[in-house]
């Protein structure tokens, strides 16, 4: 008898929209003109649907006086703010290709980025924390001959360019699947590359992720992702305006006390996060003190969830139809999706299953041949979520989505007879010792458990007998009380594999970050694997 295949497709009685991101919003106006569409917490500002759509007509409008026309880049360097929501949909109501550009990057990344997707208008921040946009705009610009304006967010030169609208402005006639958005991968192997969405693969995308939450236009979204990546700009911005729902801006960049202010001052039914922001709203001091009964619902993607935390978001942040979402950039973002009423087993301990309308399968790394379900092999993806491609990078392009158009991830999954799916590592995190495939996620689902341990990662690091060894990088709940090597090895014995019992262990106070939320696993191999 043949076995059971990890593959399969998801099926749904809702069909793919056909819009483009304006007609789509126009849709949701024509619906809800009354309804609160944007609320800014820190500045008080708010947005009616009909109020937001005139705005964003009088920025697109103004694009089109300052010259921008259908397919131009027009890069956005910022921070949370609702200027940042403004500009994705009036480029998109234009049909000029909006860049996202990381607010962590500094001068030498932002001048690659600016010229390799050749902005010729910069919408940026003045400043944030230790980033000073304005000095950096300045001392490349003379290195970036296709950048032709820069305007500020905050500043006069924001208001001076609304002022440009006029109403006789044509707007060109757009497809579905024109370009729209280049968002540029995190890069932690030589640059970044700009992976190239259109109107179809991310709103549709932001669409049937809300359609697996239930959004309606009762809904209001606390988004404290950045939207620069799009966990933000997709499954939060585009998921609310395709139901009518209300984005809700906690804050410009993450902060747990003022993104459960924010849930709690606007009666959010929905709460978004990777779960270290979760851990770190959990672990506030006064977190008891916060009304979260308005919350049901939220998404949790970027890393595996664990177990305990899980347990406390439903049971304590009132999340009971919390969803555990898993994609990548190149696919616009999602691929699978637990469902409302999946158990708490699901949610931690597979990624879910496929969304409407996309296909999935594990492969073989090395022959590319579909494996059995329960084994592990790489991830693929197939549908109208994969991207056009690497901006200007074909090469680059064929090595990730092959001829039948599958988009292989990287990852290393298994498939659940249910059609569930384990993402169980990199396959270039994995860890190989003495012969032995380690998954780190599944050392470090074990480590959660033990008392003295916060949040941990585990890496492979070089070990002259075995290859590589087993190292765990450890927050302690109690810095003063951190675990020793030996209590970890203790809590190890007799319940993993000896070859998977961390040999080292480093303590830190914090794990470096991607911008979007993904713990930097290379770094720690570089930084403590000598």
């Amino acid at each position: 008898m043949t076995a059971h295949l990890s593959y399969t497709h998801g099926t749904g009685t809702t069909a793919l929209l056909g819009d483009t991101i304006g007609a789509n919003l126009d849709r949701a106006v024509a619906s809800w003109p009354d309804r609160e569409a944007l609320v800014d917490v820190p500045s008080g500002r708010r947005w009616t649907y009909a109020e937001f759509a005139a705005d964003v007509d009088e920025l697109a409008q103004a694009l089109m006086a300052s010259g921008v026309v259908k397919g131009d880049r027009v890069g956005i360097w910022a921070v949370n703010c609702p200027e940042w929501v403004l500009v994705q949909y009036a480029t998109a109501r234009v049909g000029a290709v909006m860049v996202n550009i990381n607010p962590a990057y500094r001068t030498h990344e932002v001048e690659f980025v600016l010229n390799q997707s050749g902005v010729s208008l910069l919408f940026a921040s003045i400043s944030h924390k230790s980033s000073d946009y304005r000095a950096m705009v300045e001392e490349v610009r003379g290195r970036c001959p296709q950048l032709r304006e820069t305007v500020y967010i905050g500043d006069p030169s924001w208001d001076a360019f609304r002022r440009r609208a006029t109403d006789d402005a044509t707007y060109a006639e757009l497809s579905c699947d024109d370009p729209i958005n280049i968002q540029y991968t995190s890069g932690t192997t030589g640059f970044p590359k700009g992976a190239t969405l259109s109107h179809h693969n991310i709103l549709n995308n932001g669409y049937f992720v809300g359609e697996l939450i239930a959004y309606t236009e009762q809904d209001r979204i606390c988004i404290p992702v950045p939207f620069y990546h799009c966990f933000g700009m997709v499954m939060g911005n585009l998921a609310a305006t395709s139901h009518g729902a209300c984005m809700v801006i906690p804050a410009p960049s993450f902060d747990p006390r003022a993104t459960l202010e924010a849930v709690q001052q606007e009666r959010c039914t929905s709460l978004y996060g990777v779960p270290t922001m979760f851990i770190a709203e959990l672990n506030l001091p006064d977190f008891a003190g916060y009304d979260l009964t308005s919350l049901r619902t939220g998404i949790m993607a970027g890393s595996p969830c664990p177990v305990e935390v899980m347990k406390r978001v439903v049971a304590e942040m009132h999340m009971e139809q919390v969803s555990i979402c898993y994609g990548m950039t190149e696919t616009s973002p999602v691929s699978l999706q637990t469902r409302m009423d999946d158990d708490l087993e699901h949610r931690t301990g597979t990624v879910g299953r496929v969304l409407p309308h996309i296909e999935v399968k594990i492969v073989d790394p090395a022959t590319g041949v579909t494996r059995p379900r329960g084994t592990a092999g790489e991830l693929c993806t197939r549908g109208y979520s994969v991207m056009l491609g690497y901006w200007n990078e074909p090469e680059k392009t064929a090595e990730a989505v092959d001829p039948g158009r599958w988009m292989h991830t990287g990852d290393l999954a298994t498939m659940r007879e249910d059609g569930y799916v384990e993402i169980v590592g990199r396959i270039k995190d994995m860890v190989i010792r003495g012969g032995e495939n380690i998954y780190p996620r599944e050392i470090e689902e074990f480590l959660y458990g033990h008392p003295k341990i916060q949040d941990v990662q585990v890496v492979g690091v070089p070990h002259e007998t075995y290859g590589e060894e087993v190292l765990a990088c450890v927050i302690p709940r109690d810095p003063a009380d951190p675990p020793t090597l030996q209590e970890v090895r203790a809590f190890c014995e007799g319940r993993l594999a000896h070859y998977k019992v961390p040999s080292r262990l480093q303590i830190l106070d914090s794990f470096p970050m991607t911008v979007s939320g993904k713990v930097r696993k290379v770094e720690l191999r570089e930084k403590y694997g000598v």
